[in-house]
Parts: structure tokens; C-alpha cells; sequence
């Protein structure tokens, strides 16, 4: 049973990262657009993409993140690399809501970011990718 719950987790821990990549890229070219089209149908877009398939990726991410963890507590309760992963993971549950409040400053025509921040903001994700895939593979403490 644990590996199909690894099956779903991994599932939705992909969808959620595309979306973190795509998301902030979406940001990019809204904040050089000028025509009301182009505008709208950004709004449009991140909106969608936050609340259709963002978000309920993340929190499926959770949902079956938790329940492998409750049949594998004795296993990784010791485990430096699980408790890594942990504030990793939140730290990206902290920059999926900061992209929520991005979502919301564009859908109100509020933005006062360039797009070099949104390029640097895009890069935040793989990084943090990286590193979880490290301790989870290598498990290096």
C-alpha cells in the first residue's frame, strides 16, 4: 500500500511543482504587458492556475505526504534528512502563498514588481527541488 500512496504523493508533488515553475513565469510576462487583453487574459491564467490546479496539487502533496509519514513515523521520526525535508517543504508552502498574494496584487492591477524580480522569484522553486530530491535519494544525515 505504501508505495502506491508514494505513487500519488510523487504524482501530485510534480503537478504542484509545475505549477510553481509556471506561475511565477506567468508573473514575468504580465508585468511587461501594457494592452487590457494581454492583462485580462494573464489574470485570467494565474487565477486558474493557482486555485484549479495549484493548490489542490499542494494540498493532495500533503494530504498523501502525511499519511506515508503516519506508516513510517518509527522510520523517520530520527531521520535528520525527513526533518530537513519538513522545513523545506514549508518553506514552499510559504512561497505557493506568497504567489496566492501575487495572484491577487495582479488581479487588482496593484503589481509595483519588474520582471527581473519575477525571472530571480522563478528560479526559488528548483532550488528548493533540489534539495529535497538530495535528502530524499541520498538521505545524506
Amino acid at each position: 500500500m505504501i508505495l502506491y500512496l508514494k505513487v500519488l504523493h510523487l504524482t501530485f508533488a510534480f503537478t504542484w511543482f509545475a505549477a510553481l515553475f509556471y506561475l511565477p513565469r506567468l508573473f514575468v510576462y504580465h508585468s511587461q504587458s501594457e494592452d487590457a487583453l494581454s492583462i485580462s487574459r494573464f489574470k485570467t491564467m494565474e487565477r486558474k492556475l493557482y486555485r484549479g490546479i495549484m493548490t489542490p496539487s499542494a494540498l493532495l502533496t500533503l494530504v498523501f505526504g502525511l499519511w506515508i509519514t503516519a506508516l513510517s513515523w518509527v522510520d523517520y521520526v530520527a531521520s535528520t534528512w525527513f526533518w530537513c525535508k519538513v522545513g523545506c517543504v514549508l518553506f514552499l508552502f510559504g512561497y505557493h502563498g506568497f504567489c496566492g498574494r501575487m495572484v491577487r496584487t495582479f488581479s487588482n492591477d496593484q503589481n509595483t514588481r519588474t520582471h527581473k524580480f519575477y525571472r530571480v522569484f522563478n528560479e526559488v522553486p528548483i532550488v528548493f527541488l533540489l534539495i529535497i530530491l538530495t535528502l530524499v535519494i541520498v538521505k545524506p544525515f
